[in-house]
């Protein structure tokens, strides 16, 4: 099966290329229609992965400022791929963001069919519309949040939260990668369709999560709480703290490990990486998720 995997230079193109080595990983961009339709004309691939996109760095209050680099890659560039795409029956799978809620939905947690309710952000305010424009169409939209595994990465959850002075203390859907890796590749071989809800089972708050960093990683680590009410005095752009539900995915018979195992796991593996216990020197005085 030829794969074509655009974004496989970033944080989550490096995470599917652990399941498909042999993807094909171009630099075009995925705005630029010729570009597009020129690389699936010479590779003719069987599936289409879309990693690529702009979450901003370090967090998304870059995409305040960066408005227009945002909707390009979150609006645009899964446009241009949706109609190139569909034009050679090519199926394909978008990589999503479960952060266009807020709240628990009353403790149900947000289906794939629950309108997005969360507009305290630009990056959050694209990755809704652009769902809204391709959900109609017969692809896979796969919705994660707050990726987190057991490797020392900048992008990784555990190695954000780690840097942090005061954190946050609500509960959230989050994301185990090696348990997304291995729905996603069931979904996949299935040729499923439609929106997935991909985030492990229950939910946590990142203060939670850091006092299990403290149990089990580094038990001189120290941070403050924070609380909902205080967020916007370290931020910009609003943040979605949602629950979200994964009846539809446990309709398919996949299943996510309960959340604090998945973050005891990692922890665990984290803890034997080259960081390990050492915090890193340059810390983040605010609380900034995602």
């Amino acid at each position: 099966m030829t794969i074509l995997l655009f974004g496989g230079r970033g944080y989550m193109g490096g995470q599917f290329l652990q399941i498909y080595p042999d993807a094909i990983t171009p630099s075009v961009d995925i705005a630029d229609a010729a570009g597009v339709e020129a690389v699936l004309d010479a590779e003719k691939p069987d599936l289409v992965i879309n990693a690529a996109g702009k979450t901003g760095v370090p967090n998304v209050d870059w995409c305040e400022e960066h408005k227009l680099e945002t909707f390009h890659s979150n609006v645009l560039g899964p446009l241009v791929l949706l109609e190139a795409c569909q034009k050679r029956s090519i199926y394909w799978v978008h990589l999503s963001s479960g952060c266009v809620y807020s709240g628990d939905n009353g403790g149900r947690g947000f289906a794939e069919t629950d309108e997005p309710n969360f507009t305290g952000s630009y990056y959050s305010r694209t990755k809704a519309a652009c769902e809204r424009s391709l959900r109609d169409f017969p692809m896979l939209i796969l919705r994660l949040r707050m990726p987190f595994d057991g490797s020392p990465h900048p992008r990784n959850l555990l190695t954000k939260l780690a840097q942090f002075e005061r954190v946050l203390d609500t509960e959230n859907s989050i994301t185990c990668l090696p348990d997304f890796l291995d729905a996603a590749e069931a979904l996949i071989a299935r040729r499923a369709t439609g929106i997935y809800n991909i985030v492990n089972e229950g939910a946590i708050s990142p203060y939670r999560i850091m006092e299990l960093y403290r149990e089990i990683v580094d038990p001189a680590h120290c941070c403050e709480r924070l609380l909902p009410g205080s967020l916007s005095q370290v931020v910009r752009a609003g943040r979605s703290n949602c629950v979200l539900s994964t009846e539809k995915l446990k309709e398919e018979g996949i299943s996510l490990r309960p959340v604090e195992e998945a973050v005891r796991s990692a922890l665990m593996e984290y803890k034997k990486s080259a960081v390990g216990p050492k915090r890193v020197e340059t810390l983040n005085k605010n609380c900034v998720q995602c």
